[in-house]
């Protein structure tokens, strides 16, 4: 498998550190708030590429955070007058509702970074002791100059830096370009014992202390949005590599930015959007197609005419999966070389998939192929076709799904005994050419959900 890495801006042959195992790690949501579409993207797609390694036969360690302490947690339990604790874990429970709705599956491990503490100090400790970090007045700093590639993933010389004069500024600082390691405590804050007083981490310190306590100083892949690039990632690597003087992770995958109608998602323009809001209208699949029908490095265009294309592909698609079910229910004997080539071309749209995946995650690519399984299975199913076939490519078909972590909706196939006697009693009304009462039967069926087409290989049935 390529992998585009942000370090080298090319694509390279995926190497695991160990062979046949990946260890590879997310930065996770801030728990003060719903997740919006924006943080969902890469929730999607790093579940996928987790998925597609495993398809592959990778043993993948997937660890993926929550930050649980930050100031936007503070002023929120500030503000509803309860704990920082209390806010992080009500929306760590409503993380896990919108998880579910998207089809993501739980990460390996699911770190915290009040859970961490003693990890988090002790990187500090080191680097303060090795001359990389400096305390003042209870604040400890990491000294970004004296790590002489600051700047290599994010391509930003530190001259170019040094320029914009942009970040953060305090007077305690020695260079305007160090940034904070250890808070000290502020009144009314959560705070920690430290060798520097009480006080709370700085936030890029935090996945630097999970990755090395629960994946070890070097991982193969890290992952994020395209936002966290710079600083966060570039002040991960600095700190991370001044600590161990090994390579903090050999490769690293960003996806690109949620637009809303062309325009940047933003709450000054009115149109930022949790994921739950667009959930409640649209259903949370649909989200989780829109997030893969395109590149993960390309933007993706939020609207209503977007979302509303996304549940016409996926209702195709369930569309193609019922039919094969119906299908093989009526399966006749077939001819073994015609069921033979049929099964030949859902190898090729696999293959297909196979290699547009392993070339840099292309899910855009990999859900055409899948479309064109469609297109050739619709086509073959339009006569009686041999039981073998069918389940074979009803079975490729639920494993490419899979590793997208789509068609997760599927409706109970079963009919109750009262339904299954109706269209019985509507088919021996039909044979003796009782219109009537056949016509009268599907007007009670189509009452109680039930839609019914008449189809050569028999009566093909859906729930509404």
């Amino acid at each position: 498998m390529k992998i585009f890495n942000t370090l080298t801006r090319q694509k390279e042959e995926l190497v695991p550190i160990t062979p046949g195992e990946i260890k590879m790690y997310a930065c996770g949501p801030t728990v003060y708030n719903y997740i919006h579409i924006g943080n969902a993207r890469p929730i999607c797609v790093f579940d996928t590429l987790r998925r597609f390694l495993e398809y592959r036969g990778y043993k993948v360690t997937f660890v993926q955070n929550f930050t649980d302490i930050d100031d936007k947690l503070i002023k929120r339990a500030n503000e509803e007058g309860t704990t920082v604790a209390q806010v992080a874990e009500r929306f760590i429970q409503e993380y896990w509702v919108d998880a579910k709705g998207l089809n993501i599956r739980e990460a390996t491990i699911h770190p915290k970074a009040t859970e961490t503490m003693d990890t988090i100090i002790g990187i500090v400790k080191h680097l303060e002791e090795n001359g990389y970090a400096y305390a003042v007045n209870g604040d400890v700093y990491f000294r970004t100059k004296k790590f002489q590639e600051y700047g290599k993933l994010s391509h930003m010389p530190i001259e170019e830096l040094d320029q914009g004069k942009r970040i953060d500024v305090s007077d305690q600082k020695e260079d305007y370009l160090d940034f904070v390691l250890w808070k000290a405590a502020k009144p009314g804050e959560p705070s920690w014992d430290s060798p520097w007083g009480k006080g709370r981490p700085g936030w890029h310190i935090e996945c630097t202390a999970m990755i090395q306590k629960y994946l070890g100083e070097t991982i193969d892949i890290h992952c994020g949005g395209q936002d966290l690039i710079f600083p966060h990632h570039e002040n991960e690597i600095a700190q991370a590599e001044c600590c161990t003087g090994k390579d903090y992770a050999h490769y690293w995958m960003h996806n690109g930015f949620i637009n809303v109608d062309n325009h940047k998602m933003s709450k000054s323009l009115n149109n930022f959007f949790t994921t739950r809001e667009v959930a409640q209208k649209f259903g949370y699949e649909p989200i989780k197609f829109m997030m893969l029908q395109s590149h993960y490095r390309s933007p993706i265009n939020y609207s209503l005419e977007v979302i509303e294309q996304c549940q016409a592909a996926l209702e195709r698609l369930y569309t193609c999966r019922d039919n094969l079910d119906f299908a093989i229910k009526n399966a006749r004997e077939s001819d073994a070389g015609e069921q033979a080539a049929f099964m030949a071309k859902v190898d090729a749209h696999k293959a297909k998939f196979i290699e547009v995946m392993e070339d840099d995650l292309n899910t855009a690519d990999a859900i055409a192929a899948l479309f064109e399984l469609v297109k050739d299975a619709n086509n073959y199913m339009s006569s009686p076709r041999g039981r073998e076939s069918l389940d074979y490519a009803a079975k490729v078909f639920d494993e490419l799904t899979g590793v997208l972590g789509i068609l997760y909706n599927r409706k109970d196939d079963s009919l109750d005994t009262q339904i299954e006697e109706l269209i019985a009693k509507r088919q021996e009304a039909r044979k003796a050419r009782d219109f009537k009462t056949a016509d009268a039967i599907r007007d009670q069926l189509d009452a109680q959900g039930i839609i019914l087409e008449d189809t050569p290989q028999g009566v093909k049935w859906k729930r509404k």
